[in-house]
């Protein structure tokens, strides 16, 4: 995608394009979603555009009801065990889990990914319900 700026994240607009068609490529059938949750607080015009954005990609999914939805808290007990955990901690156990990203001349699972792409990944390691336990018995 020409328009990404930081590997691995894209604009919405370019994402929803391509959404309707990874659902048809036989090697993906789930579509993983971080849901909004709320807690009480007051939000801001960006949560309810979230909202907005999470409805078109599930819509736009090739089978709506195959769109698996995951909440920041439920990432966070996945990988660390704890609802407290921070982005460092999720990060730092998406590398435990599935290797250091390495370098350029040597790049691991994890090489490349940045910002939001670090997120995203732990969403759908919940989703997909990977942990140390499955990938010893996948291997």
């Amino acid at each position: 995608m020409a328009g990404s700026s930081i590997r691995g994240v894209y604009a919405n607009e370019e994402l929803l394009l391509v959404v309707p068609g990874a659902g048809q490529l036989g090697e993906v059938d789930v579509l993983a979603i971080e849901m909004i949750a709320s807690y009480g607080m007051a939000v801001g015009c960006e949560v309810f555009e979230t909202c907005v954005w999470i409805g078109r990609f599930q819509q736009a999914w090739s089978d709506p009801e195959a769109v698996q939805m995951a909440h920041r808290r439920d990432v966070k007990l996945h990988l660390c065990g704890n609802p407290k955990a921070k982005d460092p901690n999720i990060r730092q156990a998406l590398i435990d889990l599935l290797g250091k990203p390495g370098t350029k001349k040597a790049p691991g699972a994890t090489y490349g990914l940045a910002s939001h792409a670090w997120a995203a990944l732990g969403v759908a390691v919940t989703v997909a319900g990977i942990t140390p336990e499955s990938i010893r018995t996948a291997a």
